[in-house]
């Protein structure tokens, strides 16, 4: 009993708004498993930022922001500007 009460409050705290959810359809395979990973030291997925070429994902912690290319390589100190 205790297992599936676990369960269900971490189901509750990885529920996406509608937003969210559009996005994370954009990103590819790599991406979604490198933004789950930074989604567990508190990076929320923020916007994709979109060329001819590929898609970056930007994930924003408490002002800082990190980035995630087409392939999953994470840089956790893009040199980006994000405005508020």
């Amino acid at each position: 009993m205790h297992a599936v009460l676990e369960r269900e409050v971490l189901l509750e705290r990885r529920q996406y708004t509608p937003e969210q959810s559009n996005l994370w359809d954009k990103l590819s395979l790599a991406q979604k498993f490198a933004t789950s990973s930074l989604t567990q030291f508190g990076y929320d997925l923020a916007f994709i930022r979109s060329s001819k070429s590929s898609n970056l994902a930007v994930l924003l912690c408490d002002g800082n922001a990190a980035t995630i290319s087409n392939d999953g390589e994470i840089n956790t100190s893009p040199e980006i500007t994000v405005r508020p």
